[in-house]
């Protein structure tokens, strides 16, 4: 079976999951949340699949209740530490990519300490987006490239394709082949649109805490089963196949 080399997931559902189960709170969702990324992490890295980045906090969700986000940088610090044997057991480096600045000092050290100590993984590269827009990721980068022909670092006609995703915050990754959205939501919702520009989109019914190893291999599945022509034939695929 052909599988993806880079796989982006939109984590949805936590809120609802909670609500169906009786919880009082959204909380417990996002909690039980990790367990099931702790999950997909794994069975990525058991699979072969080389990059997971995965949409866990969005620059738009500050502006939910205070409660609620004070309540996931908690989590988000806790998780990192307690997760730390399981990323080394597993071979999985960590990443980040976002506004990290604007994470809290508790969270970012957590991050930093967390990344340094599984530099030297290479099984699989878990990539955590954090206070991240792709909108606001693109900004930044066409400045960064404005602000470099200014001084006179680089000419305009030297800014390309290439040029361009250098400057994201995923320079250096290959693009998602494949991208999963859980809860039966079907939009993107502001996640890597650069980078998702040919990647095959599966939405999935299944809320996040709900999501499995078998609903990741079903959705590996549906990926084999697509033509991805990038703009070819099926008869220039076939020809180059042969």
């Amino acid at each position: 079976m052909s599988l993806p080399t880079h796989i982006a997931i939109i984590m949805d559902g936590n809120g609802r999951w909670a609500k169906g189960q009786g919880f009082r709170t959204r909380i417990r969702g996002h909690e039980v949340g990790v367990e099931a990324l702790r999950r997909t992490a794994q069975s990525c890295a058991e699979l072969g699949i080389r990059f997971l980045t995965v949409y866990a906090f969005s620059e738009e969700n500050w502006s939910r209740p205070k409660t609620e986000v004070d309540a996931l940088m908690r989590i988000l610090v806790s998780s990192l530490s307690k997760e730390l044997p399981t990323l080394m057991q597993h071979g999985i480096q960590l990443q980040a990519i976002g506004k990290l600045d604007q994470l809290p000092k508790s969270a970012q050290r957590e991050l930093n300490e967390v990344k340094a100590a599984t530099a030297g993984n290479a099984r699989l590269v878990l990539t955590l987006a954090l206070s991240y827009g792709s909108r606001q990721e693109m900004l930044g980068a066409a400045q960064t490239l404005a602000r470099e022909v200014s001084e006179g670092k680089r000419s305009v006609e030297s800014i390309d394709e290439a040029a361009f995703s250098n400057a994201l915050y995923t320079q250096g990754m290959p693009d998602p082949d494949l991208v999963i959205r859980t809860s039966g939501e079907q939009r993107i919702s502001n996640y890597l649109l650069w980078q998702i520009s040919y990647a095959e989109l599966i939405f999935m019914p299944v809320l996040w805490p709900d999501f499995s190893r078998e609903h990741l291999e079903e959705a590996l599945a549906q990926y084999a089963s697509r033509e991805r022509r990038m703009g070819k034939t099926s008869e220039q695929l076939n020809e180059q196949s042969n």
